[in-house]
C-alpha cells in the first residue's frame, strides 16, 4: 500500500474539517474559545521560525499589543467616567459664596493644588451669576448646565463657558491632573465677569443696579 505523505499544515486542516462535521457534537463557547488560543499557539509556532528575529520579533509585538490594549482600556474608562460625571452637581454641598469659593480657588492655586483650584474657581462663577441675578439658583445644576445657561445669558462668552465646563469635568470626573493653564483660564473668566467688561457686575449686594447687566435679564 503506498504511503500517504502529507505536511503537517495540511493534516492540521484536514483535522479541522472533519471535526466541523455536523456527525461531531458541537464544542461549548468556553471550548470554543479554549480551541482558537490553541489555533493561535500553533500558527505563532509555526510561523516564528520564519519571521525575521524569530520569537524575539513575536515577544516584542505581544508586549505593544499588549501596552495598547491597556492604554485603550484606560483611555476607555475616562470617558465613561467623565461621561458618567457630566451629570453629577456642580456643587458638592454648602452653600459658599462666590467670594469665598474664589479666595479658596486662589489659595490652593498659591499652593500649586491647580485641580481643586479649578473646581472652585468655576463654583465661584457660578455663584457669581446667581448673585448677580442673570442666572436662577438651581439646585443640582452641573457644569455643562451652567455652561449651556450661561451661553444663552451672554452668548458672546459661551465658548469660554463651555471650555471652562469641560475643563470642570475632566479633573473632576475624568482623572486628569490640573494645569495652571487651565486654572488661569476659567479664572480671567471670572474676572472678566466681575470687571463688568461682559456686562456683569461685582458685588452681589449691588445687583439692582447692574448696569451693563440689564441687557441680559
Amino acid at each position: 500500500m503506498p504511503t500517504i505523505d502529507i505536511d503537517r499544515d495540511a493534516a492540521h486542516d484536514a483535522a479541522q474539517r472533519e471535526l466541523a462535521k455536523p456527525i461531531y457534537p458541537k464544542a461549548s463557547l468556553t471550548q470554543r474559545f479554549h480551541d482558537w488560543v490553541d489555533e493561535l499557539l500553533f500558527r505563532l509556532v509555526e510561523k516564528g521560525s520564519e519571521l525575521p528575529g524569530g520569537w524575539f520579533t513575536i515577544a516584542v509585538l505581544l508586549i505593544l499589543l499588549g501596552a495598547g490594549l491597556v492604554v485603550a482600556i484606560r483611555v476607555w474608562q475616562r470617558m465613561l467616567r467623565t461621561r458618567r460625571g457630566v451629570d453629577n452637581p456642580l456643587f458638592d454641598g454648602g452653600q459658599l459664596s462666590a467670594a469665598t469659593h474664589r479666595a479658596t480657588a486662589e489659595r490652593l492655586a498659591a499652593e500649586g493644588n491647580w485641580t481643586t483650584a479649578i473646581r472652585h474657581r468655576l463654583r465661584a462663577i457660578a455663584r457669581t451669576l446667581e448673585e448677580t441675578r442673570v442666572l436662577e439658583p438651581a439646585p443640582g445644576r452641573t457644569a455643562n448646565e451652567l455652561a449651556r445657561d450661561a451661553g444663552v445669558r451672554i452668548p458672546q462668552l459661551a465658548s469660554e463657558f463651555a471650555q471652562a465646563a469641560a475643563a470642570f469635568n475632566d479633573v473632576t470626573y475624568g482623572e486628569r491632573p490640573g494645569t495652571s493653564a487651565a486654572y488661569q483660564m476659567i479664572a480671567d473668566l471670572d474676572d472678566h465677569l466681575r470687571s463688568g467688561s461682559a456686562g456683569g457686575s461685582p458685588a452681589a449686594d449691588q445687583s439692582a443696579a447692574l448696569g451693563p447687566w440689564a441687557a441680559v435679564q
